[in-house]
């Protein structure tokens, strides 16, 4: 698979919650360092998503905000 993304990070899932609709999906990328996605429920099905599996959190934004109070 290729994607036009250039942020791929590497990693395994630590936690996977499916809900009626959605799925929070936990990905260690880094010892300590956690990436969690929310997607539907039948992408995480379809994947074959579970604790430990191995993928890759794929990160596309035309923006990115810093915020300060």
């Amino acid at each position: 698979m290729e994607v036009s993304a250039r942020n791929a990070l590497k990693g395994n899932v630590k936690a996977l919650v499916i809900g009626a609709v959605n799925a929070e999906v936990t990905v260690e990328v880094a010892p300590g360092i956690e990436i969690v996605a929310v997607i539907t429920k039948s992408s995480a099905e379809r994947l074959g998503l579970a604790e430990g599996k191995e993928v890759y959190a794929v990160v596309k934004a035309s923006d990115v905000m810093i915020a300060t109070d």
